[in-house]
């Protein structure tokens, strides 16, 4: 009895029946388990660091430098615009507070690279002749477009003059230095609701910026034509049915069968 005793068994499976396997647990990574806590620990320091500033977040690219935006000089210390077209930094706001209203700005992204600046009193920032930051334009020239220069987690903002941004012994704003250096460096804070990160888009080249399914039908048979007449030889079968089969999911099958037929694909000869 002791040598059935040590026999396995198993469920009993009839002809034609599959056996069920237990599905395999996949065990996260030592790599990824540090990657995830090493991610919370982020995002719990930014929610921690927009709490603080009266949810103002930092921004960290020009694509987030839309609509109301403070520049941060200092700790919870803003750029101040006064009714005489000049500016100076703030009072230190209380932990918790966001920046008061005559130091908020409201930011247009002008090209891939350049921002413009305006005042409450509605005047765009520009530079004078004696480096001086000023809000007295009323409309956008080369004068007032500004240039956030990003490096290492770090943010400087480049007047039109080529210099960069920072406050003098004055108070004053101003633009002197061709360098940025600890006194230069800033923070743009914003808030206004913040755009979702892009991901990256892997449509193939041949579906993208198409009118319709035949002019994608058309960019795949020029991809994989075996003519050496270099002729389109089109399907003359009703294209409305590719629409179909994108929805379900299968437009690469019908392509590929709608060439076959036409015995012009290279792979289908």
């Amino acid at each position: 009895m002791c040598d059935y005793q040590k026999v396995k068994t198993s469920k009993l499976v009839f002809k034609g029946e599959k056996r069920k396997t237990k599905e395999k647990k996949h065990k996260k990574s030592k790599r990824h388990k540090k990657e995830d806590k090493e991610k919370q620990k982020r995002d719990e320091e930014i929610a921690q660091d927009t709490k603080s500033h009266g949810g103002w977040w930092k921004a960290t690219k020009i694509e987030e430098f839309k609509g109301t935006i403070a520049i941060e000089m200092g700790k919870h210390v803003y750029v101040c615009a006064m009714d005489n077209g000049m500016f100076t930094l703030g009072a230190p706001r209380p932990e918790g507070d966001g920046p008061d209203l005559p130091e908020q700005l409201t930011c247009v992204v002008v090209s891939d690279s350049k921002i413009a600046l305006k005042t409450g009193f509605g005047k765009y920032l520009s530079v004078d002749r004696q480096n001086l930051i000023v809000g007295v334009s009323d409309a956008i020239s080369i004068k007032e477009q500004w240039e956030p220069v990003f490096q290492e987690d770090k943010l400087a903002l480049m007047a039109p003059n080529g210099c960069f941004v920072s406050c003098n012994s004055e108070g004053d704003l101003v633009a002197t230095s061709r360098s940025a250096g600890s006194e230069e460096i800033i923070q743009i804070r914003s808030i206004s609701e913040k755009p979702p990160d892009k991901k990256d888009d892997d449509t193939p080249v041949e579906e993208k910026n198409v009118l319709n399914m035949k002019e994608c039908e058309v960019n795949y048979v020029k991809k994989f034509q075996s003519w050496q007449d270099q002729k389109l030889r089109l399907s003359e079968e009703d294209a409305n049915r590719l629409d179909k089969a994108k929805t379900d999911g299968l437009l690469h099958e019908a392509l590929l069968d709608r060439r076959s037929k036409m015995k012009s694909d290279r792979y289908c000869m």
